[in-house]
């Protein structure tokens, strides 16, 4: 195997390294899950690719693995840090726009929240998902659903390059054309393959959608959802719809009408004009909700479509994609979820189909998803007696789900599991093979663990 590969010097300084008990060091460990407490051995801040070579060099000769992280989302997927360093790539961001070739690239830390209005202003639009808040490395190795999706497929298969330094502290900028094979498999394999400090991806032209979000009391949750999924047949690609049961805390920062609220929303984007968008919805409408904010809107607009949280909290969480969403089981979820003295915060529903459940053969190793339905429900752990009553709630909702499970999407799963599920046998094999031919020591940990080839 040949490497196209820049060979870094790490000789002129390791950069910032924490070890326990240093100044910063809770801080630097910490994820977006405050239930997640992972103590590794070590903790690098790379300023730069010659310091994340450095950090590597440095686990290599102490004779730890590898994780990396940049913001700390699914973290919990991770089966402990014992024995590893890793690898904060907080300091590694920054954003070049290319825009006549619709590209953008951006350091492994950068968040959504850093390109979506900047984009909107050109008159772009990136395939990002609910929270501005989430990086988009992270997000995009691993499959990464979001609000255009139906149309334009999964992140990952918009990464048109990535650079990451290798085992042997070699830096790879990797494409379709150099090293593909590497390329195929860190779209979707996260982060087994080295640590990741630079993407680029493509954007999307858009400078208008009809976007929005109605909401109803919570007790109206079987009729909505009836509704919502009886339409889905019908929703051209064009148009993603998310349904959502919520418990709005009472927080000053929520819009008043919603404060403290048990409600289900029913959100959407829609690529087109607003008389086209109007009549998909219609029979939404009809209901009558008792807010409609839909209208036409810039792409920045949706970025906190969603209201998912803006703050560390202690969460655990459910997730399957769903080949259906009968009514039986609506009624079922509903009478667990909707009720106000539900312990699971939020329960929703996001449309797939479309280009994201069909294979790209562009695509990498993510690059579709099975299922007509992804459900995610998560709920907070405010005091340590309140673990068990959601755990409890989370499992009975995977019960009522599982006559209709497709498979799992695994951004969404964040508990150590059983990695090989989220592939069928041949694209597993095809990663170990990956795995072997990359990092045959097994130095690099993603947060869901691809082992490689015997």
């Amino acid at each position: 195997m040949t490497i196209v590969a820049t060979r870094i010097d790490t000789t002129t300084g390791n950069g910032t390294v924490l070890y326990p008990g240093d100044p910063g060091w809770d801080e630097a460990r910490g994820g977006f899950n405050l239930l997640v407490d992972h103590r590794p051995e070590a903790i690098a801040l790379p300023r730069n690719e010659r310091e994340v070579a450095a950090a590597v060099a440095l686990a290599r000769s102490r004779g730890w693995k590898v994780a990396a992280q940049g913001t700390g989302h699914n973290a919990g997927a991770y089966a402990g840090l014992s024995g590893m360093l890793l690898v904060n790539t907080s300091r590694l961001t920054g954003v070049e726009y290319d825009l006549a070739n619709h590209r953008v690239r951006v350091g492994a830390a950068t968040r959504w929240g850093d390109v979506i209005s900047p984009l909107s202003d050109r008159g772009f639009a990136a395939l990002h998902g609910s929270s501005p808040l989430v990086g988009i490395a992270g997000y995009s190795l691993g499959g990464g659903i979001g609000w255009l999706s139906r149309k334009h497929g999964l992140q990952a298969s918009a990464v048109t390059a990535i650079e990451l330094v290798t085992a042997e502290g070699h830096l790879v900028r990797t494409d379709a054309v150099h090293e593909p094979e590497l390329f195929w498999a860190l779209r979707g394999g996260n982060g087994n393959f080295g640590v990741v400090t630079a993407l680029e991806f493509e954007v999307q032209p858009v400078t208008r959608m009809y976007a929005g979000v109605m909401f109803f009391p919570a007790e109206r949750s079987v009729e909505v959802l009836r509704t919502w999924t009886g339409q889905l047949p019908s929703f051209p690609e064009e148009l993603t719809t998310w349904a959502t049961i919520l418990h709005v805390p009472p927080l000053p920062e929520i819009p008043e009408p919603l404060q403290g609220r048990s409600l289900v929303a029913v959100m959407g984007v829609f690529l087109g004009d607003e008389a086209d968008g109007r009549a998909l919805l219609e029979p939404l409408r009809a209901l009558g909700p008792e807010i409609d904010l839909f209208g036409l809107q810039p792409p920045a607009a949706i970025a906190d479509l969603a209201m998912d949280p803006t703050s560390p909290m202690p969460m655990c969480s459910a997730t399957a994609l769903l080949n259906a969403l009968p009514d039986s089981t609506i009624d079922a979820v509903a009478g667990l979820v909707a009720r106000p003295d539900s312990p699971i915060l939020m329960t929703q529903f996001r449309h797939l189909g479309g280009a994201a459940g069909r294979p790209d053969p562009d695509g990498g190793a993510r690059d579709c998803l099975p299922g007509e339905v992804v459900v995610y429900a998560v709920g907070v752990v405010p005091v340590p007696e309140a673990e068990q009553p959601l755990l409890g709630a989370l499992t009975a909702l995977r019960t009522m789900v599982l006559p209709h499970r497709a498979g799992e999407y695994p951004n969404f799963v964040e508990e150590p599991a059983d990695t090989s599920r989220f592939w069928g046998q041949d694209d597993w094999t095809r990663l170990r093979r990956a795995k072997a031919l990359y990092d045959p020591e097994d130095l690099f940990r993603g947060n869901h663990h691809i082992p490689p080839e015997a």
